[in-house]
């Protein structure tokens, strides 16, 4: 499904310069995507790049957006208040050493495997069509 008019505060925690997300391009159960542009204010910015960790924090951001557009879109519920992820980084690969500063990243993540409140995430981060990183969390949302 590709999103007409949501707004990323309204499916993910975050504020300030702590969200990441410009734009959610499509999400539905299973899958998100999402594109940013990395910013001087950005956590992780040493001069005019970022440290490719941050990566990490836009695939876990995306998939937020997944369940947050689940609970919010779906089923009617606010996230105002919810609690937070416990997130594992199962595996996080790198293919560039810096992200320059006003590149436009597109993150796709995609769930693999759920059960009840446990996730395996996989995302994928791309600028332009050159793959940049590939993360795996587990996440556990707890009750």
């Amino acid at each position: 499904m590709t999103p007409s008019g949501i707004n990323i505060e309204e499916l993910i925690p975050h504020r300030g310069r702590m969200k990441l997300i410009d734009q959610v391009v499509e999400v539905d159960e299973e899958t998100a995507v999402t594109e940013s542009v990395v910013k001087e204010n950005w956590p992780l910015v040493e001069e005019d790049s970022v440290s490719p960790l941050i990566l990490i924090e836009l695939v876990a951001q995306t998939a937020g957006a997944c369940v947050g557009w689940k609970e919010a879109v779906q089923e009617g519920l606010d996230i105002e208040g919810k609690t937070g992820w416990l997130v594992g980084i199962k595996q996080a690969l790198f293919y560039l050493d810096k992200i320059p500063l006003n590149a436009r990243i597109r993150i796709n993540s995609k769930k693999s495997f759920s059960f009840e409140n446990y996730y395996e995430i996989l995302g994928v981060a791309k600028i332009d069509l050159q793959v940049v990183g590939e993360v795996k969390l587990q996440i556990v949302r707890p009750d």
